[in-house]
């Protein structure tokens, strides 16, 4: 009985360690997937200066930005309680990919959007999610 007793509480002990070492590297995992969203950002920033310049191949540049808003788009897949922002995100990826004429004129308003973002501002989310809204959806 003792030993049992004895076995018991090595086994609660052990338990509670595997408890806290999961929530510990469940944590770390989320702040490697933020990084890397927070990466993908600053990529689709800077490829959207290089845009905004008036030399240099456009279609291969916009090419790029979206290439970089689709991996922050998977990235914020990844992370925990991100659903609003996420699901922005996802739209300015989908508006990348299918009304590039009605988003090229657009990328600047982009940019400032992507850098308060960048910048930890939600008011960054408010303005992509305003110009998605301005988007003619059936058009291209």
């Amino acid at each position: 009985m003792v030993t049992a007793i004895i076995l018991l509480i090595i086994t609660l002990i052990a338990l509670f360690v595997f408890i806290g070492l999961y929530v510990d590297e469940t944590r770390r995992v989320q702040e490697t997937y933020r990084k890397q969203y927070r990466t993908e950002l600053g990529h689709a920033s800077e490829e959207i200066s290089i845009y905004l310049e008036p030399e240099g191949d456009h279609d291969l540049i916009y090419e790029r930005v979206s290439s970089y808003m689709s991996c922050a788009a998977s990235f914020a897949f990844l992370i925990e309680d991100f659903e609003e922002k996420q699901v922005i995100i996802n739209q300015l990826n989908t508006a990348l990919i299918k009304y590039p004429v009605q988003m090229k004129p657009k990328m600047k308003e982009v940019k400032e959007a992507v850098d308060d973002i960048l910048s930890d501002l939600d008011k960054g989310y408010d303005k992509l999610s305003e110009l998605i809204g301005s988007l003619e959806l059936k058009g291209n």
